[in-house]
């Protein structure tokens, strides 16, 4: 299983960000196009391993986990939440402060009431700031977190955090090297 996933990874590009070799891919960046079997092959992996056993949302962040949430949602008819980059004004709306290794901002969470039971999904975890505002944002919520799957962990983000992964990769300058799968 993710054979797509596993070959998309160790095919795509990677360039160079100060420092940092970052990857290009259709699951993270959204570029160069999104290939359906690829979203439904994520999907179906993480309806393997999520607990989803009464679970009422799907919670994802802006912008990368929303295709995936999406394909989630519809496989499993559970409504996905996005938390968004910008303010709303809605009542019980949570604000958050994100911080990751190239970013920065607000994520505003609306739509989830106290004693919700939901599951965080996302597309890459590599500092865990995203998911650290996302868990805050969700406690402060009153929600109830049963589980947190990303697609891709690269390095050891956030052992604070739990979650699990689909792959866990390493970048070098030249390639991605898929060096585990949950599946």
């Amino acid at each position: 299983m993710l054979k797509r996933l596993k070959e998309s990874l160790e095919n795509c590009p990677i360039v160079k960000r100060g420092e940092y070799n970052y990857f290009i891919h259709p699951i993270t960046d959204g570029v160069p196009s999104l290939d359906p079997a690829l979203l439904r092959e994520v999907a179906n992996a993480m309806i393997r391993v999520l607990d989803l056993d009464d679970v009422c949302k799907i919670v994802t962040a802006e912008a990368m986990g929303i295709h995936i949430g999406t394909t989630l949602s519809l496989m499993t008819d559970i409504p996905l939440v996005i938390m968004r980059k910008r303010q709303y004004f809605l009542p019980g709306e949570v604000a958050v402060h994100q911080m990751t290794g190239y970013s920065k901002g607000e994520l505003y969470l609306n739509g989830i009431d106290p004693g919700d039971r939901v599951v965080i999904i996302d597309d890459v975890c590599s500092t865990g700031g995203t998911m650290s505002a996302a868990v805050q944002a969700l406690e402060k919520a009153g929600a109830e977190i049963v589980d947190i799957c990303v697609v891709i962990r690269r390095g050891d983000p956030g052992k604070e955090c739990r979650y699990k992964s689909l792959v866990a990769v390493e970048v070098s300058e030249s390639q991605v090297r898929v060096v585990e799968t949950c599946l």
